[in-house]
This record gives structure tokens, sequence and C-alpha cells, in this order.
């Protein structure tokens, strides 16, 4: 339950924004005072569209690295089970063989 004071903003009004503060020279706070935006807002979407673009700063994935990340880490999860099962797999064997 939002506040009666939340505004929503469409993803068109968020990406005109943000290629307003790229072609205008101006700073985000001064784009925001004029469209009437919160400056946090607008400096919140500008960071995401810029991580979103991989111009993020400090390390800041794309989208794609976080997906593929995701991806790999996934893999990488099923194969450390696969491993596990076959190493009790051959334990089981070289006790069988043993008797």
């Amino acid at each position: 339950m939002g506040s009666q004071y939340t505004k929503r903003y469409t993803e068109e009004c968020k990406w005109d924004s943000i290629a307003l503060v790229d072609s205008s020279g101006k700073t985000v706070t001064a784009v925001a005072w004029e469209l009437g935006i919160s400056p946090e807002s607008l400096r919140r979407w500008n960071r995401q569209a810029k991580a979103h673009r991989g111009g993020g700063q400090g390390g800041e994935l794309t989208s794609a690295e976080r997906e593929e990340s995701r991806r790999l880490r996934k893999e990488n999860r099923e194969q450390q089970q696969t491993i596990e099962v076959l190493r009790k797999a051959t334990a089981l064997l070289v006790k069988e063989n043993d008797r």
C-alpha cells in the first residue's frame, strides 16, 4: 500500500528524463527540478540506465553480465552436485569390491 503522494512514472518518462540529462549538459538535480521529479529518483534511474548500458562505475555489471553470472553459478552448483554423487558412487563401488 503506497502513500497517496507516491508518484508513478512510465518507462518512457524515465528514459526521456535520462536522455534530457545526457543531452542538456545540466546537472541531474537541475533537470529533475525542471521536470518536477525528485532528484534522487532521477539519479537512481540514471545509474540504472548506465549499468544497463555497461557504463556503470566501480565494477557495476551490465544486465547481460549479471545474467551470465547467474547462469554460470547455477551451472557450477549442478556440476558440484554431480561430482558429489560420483564420489559417493565411487566409494560404494570400492566397498563392494573389497568384500
